[in-house]
């Protein structure tokens, strides 16, 4: 769930409210509602970029084959950055440890608060603000050894 849904974030939800209300005799109870619910959000929101990621290729070959469309272009190199932006994002996070990971996307990707990320993880509030600290130090150095190899 490494994944933000952005300016898509309503589109997101509703399908996965949407999804959860069909799937509702699924839930067994396991993890609490709200947990259930997430990683149903979670998993539009890749489909959703999964989909942007398609339509970035398609519009990139586009307008590779009409070079004239200078409007296709941007869009496409536009689109094709961000997914590249995205994509380092992913292979960074990844790199971390997984309880750095969590919190990472807890207060990040899903934008839970500080208090909900301490509900949702079952950590105590202290552990939540100093883990966040240097999961994202981590992440920043990880990225700008990134952002060294790519030149």
């Amino acid at each position: 769930m490494l994944l933000g849904a952005g300016s898509d974030a309503e589109d997101v939800i509703q399908e996965a409210f949407v999804k959860a209300y069909r799937k509702l005799s699924r839930y067994r109870g396991e993890s609490s509602f709200r947990s259930w619910l997430l990683a149903i959000v979670a998993n539009e929101t890749r489909n959703m970029h999964r989909s942007r990621s398609r339509r970035d290729g398609l519009v990139l070959r586009a307008a590779v084959a009409n070079p004239e469309s200078q409007i296709a272009e941007d869009g496409a190199v536009g689109g094709v950055l961000a997914a590249e932006r995205r994509a380092t994002l992913v292979r960074a996070l990844r790199l971390l440890p997984e309880k750095d990971r969590e919190v990472i996307v807890c207060r990040f990707l899903l934008d839970l608060s500080e208090e909900e990320t301490v509900t949702m993880l079952g950590w105590p509030r202290g552990t939540v603000k100093s883990r966040t600290s240097r999961a994202l130090a981590k992440l920043r150095a990880l990225l700008d050894r990134e952002e060294v190899r790519r030149g």
